[in-house]
Order: structure tokens, then sequence, then C-alpha cells
């Protein structure tokens, strides 16, 4: 057992040693910069709002109808059976919490569409940063924001941008 052990610390020595006489280039990119400036980017604005107006909007207002029913006929104890009235008193307190937290609930579901439609973009990108990482030599790509200090020329995104045929923003 232990001529074992000794042999895998003595291959995994080796291996590392290999490695660490290896030339190490480290690239940085901030993502986020280069998802903003894609043309692709730029649609998503309006199909969030038209998904906002057709589907968010009207069902806003199918729950405070719903609820404004399902009172009116639980408090209208003349007509409604005790059978109706358990079951509408069950699912009174979920429509409730929908009205009282609605912004809450769009700002999740309109999240959750975002991400859907980036999901494509945030692909390109990562695909076209892993290819140029790979033409320029780069072993490691960090995002910008885990570094403190970086030169400038191991800044990715002029590279990234020219691969995906994107022009960047002129700086001030």
């Amino acid at each position: 057992m232990k001529k074992l052990l000794t042999a895998v610390v003595l291959a995994s020595a080796l291996l590392f040693a290999g490695d660490a006489g290896a030339q190490m280039k480290i690239g940085y990119i901030r993502i986020d910069d280069m998802v903003a400036i894609m043309p692709e980017t730029q649609k998503i604005d309006s199909l969030l709002e038209k998904f906002q107006n057709d589907s968010i909007n009207p069902r806003y207002a199918q729950i405070v109808a719903l609820y404004q029913f399902k009172d009116s006929v639980y408090r209208d104890s003349l007509k409604t059976s005790a059978v109706v009235r358990k079951q509408i008193e069950e699912e009174l307190p979920s429509l409730i919490y929908q009205i009282q937290n609605w912004q809450q609930i769009v700002n999740q579901t309109m999240e959750s569409k975002q991400n859907e439609y980036l999901a494509p973009i945030y692909r390109k990108v990562f695909d076209a940063v892993k290819a140029v990482a790979k033409e320029k030599g780069y072993t490691h790509v960090l995002t910008k924001e885990a570094l403190l200090v970086a030169p400038d020329a191991d800044d990715m995104i002029a590279a990234v941008a020219a691969k995906l045929k994107v022009p960047l923003p002129k700086t001030k």
C-alpha cells in the first residue's frame, strides 16, 4: 500500500513539475460589457416589453378579477354551499399573496425571461472568448472584476469583438 501511495505521489510530482515549466499567459475580459454591445442584445428590451404587455399585465388583471369573483361568492354565504365556501377559503390566500407580491413576481418573471433571451448571446460570446484564447495562446482567461491590476495588452475585449465582427463603442 505504501509503495502504491509513493508511486502516485511521485507521478503527481513529475506531472506538476512538467507544468511548472510551461509558459502561462493570462488574459481577461468583462463578459457583460461584450454582451451589452452585441447587436442581438439591443432587441431584447423590445422583446421584454412585448412579453410584459402580452403575458404579464393581462395575468394580473385575471388574478384580480378571479379574486374579486371568489371573494364575492365567499361573502354571499346564503347562496354558497359549505363545500364551495371551504374550497374558496383555501384558494383566496394564494390569490391575495399573488396580488400583494405582484411586483416581486413580475421582477422574477422578467429576470427569468431576460436570462432566457440572453443565454444564446452569452454562449456566443463565451465561444468567441475560447476561440480567441486559443488563437492568442492564453492558458487562462479571467473576468476583469477578478483582477486588481492587469496590463491593458491582455484585455481580450477588442479581439473578441473583432472575432464576432462587432464594433466597439468609442471611448471618451
